[in-house]
């Protein structure tokens, strides 16, 4: 700061948060709280490089409060030490030659660890993370992805995704947590917790619940396309995970690119205001995806030009335009100017934005610690992350056990597009070039596990959709004892793009229209399964791909998702057992795209011709839940505490689980539930509990599972959840209880 002594009250850390906030508005322009509304980036896109030098003269002109300096794709600033030269130069300025001295807020994309910056820990994509089913692991991931940003000066994450996914040929499925609103709202509240610690301090990260309300459900599948879905699906299907979110204390949320109801979420008072900040008590910041503001007047077509975009985003509810820049501050002055935005209305959105400055400790350590270098990638860090890739390994299918492999094989063949590519591995929201990216992949993993007697080739075999020497590929797998063929997905963000990053044009597979595997991954799979050689295919995906055909040709099929920087090592220790299987799949896997949508939640309905003449509405190649062990477990006994409830009782479920096999297993137990009779129509299924258990060979558990009494409501007409009277149903594997719920007494 220029001007200011450390002795303002504002500076002093021993006063209550609130009175630091409101001694610095009282000293503040107009026009610097403006600045605390708009932020900034380093990098490049549409108009072109942004650099350091250009974000220090929108902090100098227009007070600019948050950048994002590094954490996302078109930054340039991909290493350690990079992002926090970049760091400390525009926090340099914004501390030590401004006015007041207020503290930068930078943000980063590090949805699946800081993935991008190459040093750092990557764990397995969202859906891959989910699969394991363990809130615990995944709070523990997100501490440690909190702690490798704040190393880089970052101190806001855009994450966790809380969109329940309704339609898997969306682009941005591997980013979330699965179908059940459950499953995703657990998930996402265990990273707030991680991300935020108990309280926000100077060692955690400002958590961002997203894409608030509706983003998962978008029509056709196509990335931010308009979401029409009735309020019944909105509020009991894809809002209950922003609920826990917010029930976990998450600090920021952001708006979805999309229209919902035909209001675009970014300019909707009613969502923004009405729903998340009135409804739902939600009092901290609202921060724009983006190009959402621009969005509005460029192709939602709300705003007539972009001050009218401001002053639509502002009034809904925002408080930060994420990238909007220096323009977005000027849209705004202009807007205060004309009295279209009270100066009132910018104070509250300042008042949030600098409270959880304050909160996360920038006043008192702005800068990055320094020890970035050796803090990225720690080994424990690794060690957690191994951790996740051998819980989410979910195995598919494994006919005549062909899994695990001996270990005393004589030739292991690996092939596949994606079999020595350890961007494809990562997966999108991380560095997307091969150099310096640290990492195992699939090829080099299975040549370290194997023995010095067992010959390990390797032929590419094909690229994700254009052909290779498949020949070449059919001719080392006829010599080898088994094949390992690892086919799917390559890195891409939103609408499979962009292609100038990617390995195919705009269109071209992995694209919404196309679910199956391409011709290229069929045709090396086929030429395989014709020498006779058994084949264990790798699935390295991003979303859950139709591949009955691969379930007919192959033995075993093992579902990796994106597994992240260790997927390699712990992929082969699983195919030789090594490690086990842990994952079970938090999404169904459908036959083929024509027999979407599949998800295990749907509702029931009339069969006016009967029912037989109705293909099954849920026969998914895979089932939501589904994921095999290398060992026999048993359940024991299965039992139901209570058969009468009243509405506002929980429900306990007792199971005993036992490990039968010679080996160590783990086992999710899954309690599902469905009103039996309600006022309303509700889903066949929907998971209301479920416990994750690790079992070694001969021990048992029994654990009790307690079936909170909002997951037996509904969201209803009068505006609050409850349990409906009459009787509800529950399964756990093959045992189905009923109970009856009382009537609420009048």
């Amino acid at each position: 700061m220029t001007s200011t002594e450390a002795s303002e009250p504002y500076l002093d850390p021993s006063l209550p948060i609130e009175e630091r906030v409101s001694d610095l508005l009282d000293r503040m322009t107009l026009e610097e709280k403006i600045g605390q509304l708009a932020g900034s980036y380093v990098g490049v896109l549409d108009d072109g490089p942004h650099e350091v030098d250009d974000v220090i003269d929108e902090i100098e002109e227009y007070h600019v409060g948050s950048v994002a300096p590094f954490g996302w794709g078109g930054s340039p600033n991909e290493s350690a030490a990079a992002a926090v030269d970049a760091a400390r130069r525009l926090q340099t300025h914004a501390v030590e030659e401004t006015r007041l001295g207020i503290p930068l807020l930078f943000a980063a994309d590090a949805i699946h660890g800081h993935a991008y910056i190459k040093e750092s820990t990557v764990f397995p994509s969202n859906l891959g993370a989910a699969a394991t089913w363990s809130p615990d692991l995944l709070e523990r991931t997100a501490e440690i992805t909190a702690a490798e940003m704040r190393a880089t000066g970052a101190a806001q994450n855009y994450s966790p995704t809380c969109d329940v996914v309704r339609d898997p040929r969306w682009g941005r499925t591997g980013e979330t947590f699965g179908e059940s609103p459950f499953l995703v709202g657990k998930l996402a509240a265990s990273e707030v917790r991680g991300y935020q610690g108990e309280e926000l301090d100077e060692n955690s990260v400002l958590a961002t619940a997203k894409h608030f309300p509706a983003y998962g459900a978008p029509t056709r599948g196509e990335d931010a396309a308009p979401v029409d879905v009735s309020t019944h699906t909105l509020r009991n299907m894809l809002l209950p995970p922003f609920e826990a979110a917010l029930e976990a204390g998450v600090g920021s949320v952001m708006p979805c690119y999309n229209s919902i109801d035909g209001e675009p979420a970014h300019g909707s008072h009613r969502f923004l205001t009405g729903l998340l900040r009135e409804e739902l008590g939600f009092d901290g910041v609202v921060v724009s995806d983006w190009n959402g503001i621009t969005q509005l007047h460029e192709e939602h077509r709300t705003a007539g030009g972009p001050v009218e975009a401001a002053r639509q985003t502002h009034f809904a509810g925002l408080d930060i335009g994420s990238v909007a820049g220096g323009n977005h501050a000027k849209h705004v002055q202009e807007l205060a100017e004309r009295g279209e935005l009270s100066e009132q209305l910018i104070e509250d959105s300042a008042r949030r934005v600098l409270r959880a400055k304050f909160a996360l400790g920038l006043f008192e350590n702005p800068y990055p610690d320094g020890e970035a270098h050796d803090l990225l990638g720690a080994p424990d860090h690794l060690d957690t992350a191994r951790e996740v890739v051998r819980k989410s390994l979910t195995l598919l299918q494994n006919d005549g056990d062909l899994l695990p492999l001996e270990s005393g094989v004589d030739e292991v063949f690996v092939t596949g597009p994606n079999a020595d590519e350890i961007v494809h591995q990562n997966g999108g929201w991380s560095c997307n070039a091969d150099a310096g990216v640290p990492g195992t992949t699939i090829r080099q993993g299975i040549a370290d596990a194997v023995d010095e007697e067992t010959n390990v080739s390797y032929e590419s075999g094909s690229g994700i959709a254009e052909a290779a020497d498949v020949g070449a590929a059919a001719e080392r797998a006829a010599e080898a004892d088994v094949a390992v063929v690892a086919l799917g997905e390559d890195w891409y963000l939103h609408e499979f793009g962009p292609s100038a990053e990617t390995t195919g044009k705009t269109g071209e597979f992995p694209t919404r229209g196309e679910l199956s595997l391409p011709d290229a991954q069929r045709e090396l799979v086929e030429a395989i399964s014709e020498t006779g050689t058994p084949i264990v295919a790798v699935l390295v995906s991003g979303r859950p791909l139709a591949v009955e055909w691969l379930a007919e040709e192959v033995s075993s099929i093992l579902m990796a998702y994106y597994p992240g920087r260790v997927g390699g090592e712990v992929i082969a220790e699983t195919l030789f057992g090594d490690a086990e299987p842990g994952g079970r799949l938090p999404i169904s896997i459908p036959r083929s795209a024509e027999t979407l949508p599949t998800y295990f939640n749907h509702k029931p309905h009339p069969h006016p011709i009967g029912a037989d003449e109705h293909p099954p509405s849920y026969d998914p190649l895979f089932e939501f839940g589904h994921g095999l062990s290398y060992t026999s477990l048993e359940y024991e006994s299965i039992e139901l505490a209570e058969e009468t409830i009243a509405p506002n009782d929980a429900v306990t479920v007792r199971t005993t689980v036992a490990n039968t096999g010679d080996r160590h297993g783990s086992e999710v137990v899954q309690v599902f539930g469905r009103d039996e009779f309600s006022s309303v129509v509700t889903p066949v299924r929907e998971l209301w509990a479920f416990e994750r258990l690790e079992l070694e060979p001969g021990e048992r558990a029994t654990v009790d599972l307690e079936i909170d009494p909002d997951e037996l409501g509904l969201f209803d007409r009068s505006r609050e959840g409850r349990a409906d009277a009459g009787s509800a149903r529950i399964t756990v594997m093959d045992r189905t209880f009923e109970i009856d719920v009382r009537p609420q007494d009048r």
